[in-house]
This record gives structure tokens, sequence and C-alpha cells, in this order.
């Protein structure tokens, strides 16, 4: 499989080499295509440098590369660059996408806003599957833990039919030894109570995930990603909500059916 690795921490994050070694350990064609600058919590935004009708592009790697792998910066928001890969700006399109690792959690209602996962979401609504992968630090010490946790995911992403979904991982910032393990959670959500909000808007969008303590629901990603779990979620992009049975409908008269 072609395996295009992508970001909103820009190409000289070391969570690019991470992925992209993942991928290349598992035998697949790999290619770095990132951002020349942060994009950080740009969503799926579609920006970006206009050079002839083409988007810019200049030499770029992250730290640590194999040389195996090709490696472009693109002067691009992270939702443009899934969206142009797609379109076959950086080669063949590719059959996988990967995000990340990003510098921070992203858990809960702030998958919205997320650059990390906004690429995931621009490349599952072209039908192309993808991980979002983040940890819960914005200065990681413990990328080992990171590897062992999206090796596991990987190797599930790619024997398991995805269907328009992006899986989101969230992997806490600890040694091998007291990582609890990889589980499955459904994302947070905000409370009710002003006070609570305010708490858990600053955690999950602007500060590193620490020490939420209980002020989250049980069972939640964040609550688990705060006590030692990496997580697992699996979030839609671009689907009709079927569930809904009474929208609003309307017929002109004389309309053709």
């Amino acid at each position: 499989m072609r395996v295009l690795i992508t970001n909103d921490d820009g190409i000289t994050s070391a969570g690019l080499t991470l992925l992209a070694h993942v991928a290349l350990d598992a035998g697949h064609d790999v290619i770095v295509a990132a951002p020349n600058r942060e994009y950080s919590g740009y969503s799926a935004g579609l920006s970006g440098e206009d050079d002839e009708g083409k988007l810019r592009t200049s030499p770029g790697r992250p730290p640590g590369l194999s040389e195996q792998v090709e490696s472009i910066a693109v002067h691009a928001s992270p939702g443009l660059i899934a969206y142009a890969a797609g379109l076959g700006a950086f080669g063949a399109r590719p059959d996988l996408l990967l995000s990340g690792v990003n510098l921070g959690p992203n858990v809960g209602p702030a998958v919205v806003h997320s650059g990390t996962v906004g690429a995931a979401m621009s490349a599952a609504a072209q039908g192309i599957p993808a991980m979002a992968t983040s940890m819960a630090s914005a200065a990681p010490q413990h990328w080992e833990t990171a590897r062992l946790v999206i090796t596991e995911a990987f190797a599930w992403m790619t024997s398991h039919a995805q269907d328009a979904r992006v899986l989101n991982i969230n992997v806490p910032d600890v040694a091998p030894e007291d990582l609890l393990g990889l589980r499955a959670a459904p994302l947070a959500t905000f409370g009710t109570v002003p006070d609570t909000v305010d708490h858990q808007v600053r955690k999950l969008l602007f500060d590193a995930l620490s020490d939420l303590g209980g002020t989250f629901e049980d069972g939640t990603d964040a609550y688990y990603l705060a006590r030692g779990w990496a997580t697992a979620s699996l979030v839609r992009a671009t689907t009709h909500d079927e569930t809904e049975a009474t929208l609003p409908t309307f017929t002109r008269q004389g309309a053709q059916r």
C-alpha cells in the first residue's frame, strides 16, 4: 500500500518520523507530505500558497527520517494536503493516510478543531482510510510508548474496513512499563456546569492533558487517557445521520419528482 504521512505541527516534527517508520517497517510505500509550518487548530480548513496553479512545495525532512522515504514540505494546511494527495498531487493516490503524531492530545470535542484529525477527516471524505495519532504532551518524552501503541493500531487498521471512519489514537506520555494498555473509548463531552465546562475547555483545547481527575465522565477517552491508558475512538467523516426521522421538508407546486 501507498501510505501518506502528514500532520499539523509541521515538517520538522519527530512525530512524522515515527509514523513513517511504522508504515515502512510494515512493508509499505511511504511518503511524507507535511506543512512547512505549524497549522494547529486549523481543523479541515483549506489554506495554502499557490505556485503557478499548483501547491507550493519546498525541501524538508523530519529528524531521523529514513532515506528510503520521500519527504516534501507543503505550503498548505493539513486538510488541503490530504485533499491534494487524493487528487494525485504527490504522486499516486495514497491507499491510507496517517496524521500526527500530534504534540498534545486530541480527545473529546477537541477533535473538531484539530488539524491532525482534520487531515484524517479530509482523507476519509475521499474514501481514503485514515488514522489520527496524538501524544498527551506538548513535549513528549516517551516516543517508544507511542510507537508501541501506534504499531498495534496500524495493524488493526490495515486489517479492518474503515467505511469513511477515522481511527483516532491518543497515547499518554508515560514509559512503556507504565502504560496500562490500549482501549476503545467514546469521545468525552463537555459538562453543563459553567465552572466545569470552563475547566474542560481549557484542558482539552489549550493545556496539555495532565490532571483532569474526575471532571470527565467515566469511560470516555479523556478519562482513560488521564489515567495512563492509550485510547482508540472511531470518528465518522461526512456521512448522513439516518437516525432523525422528521427533518424539515416541503415540495413546491409543480415540482418534478
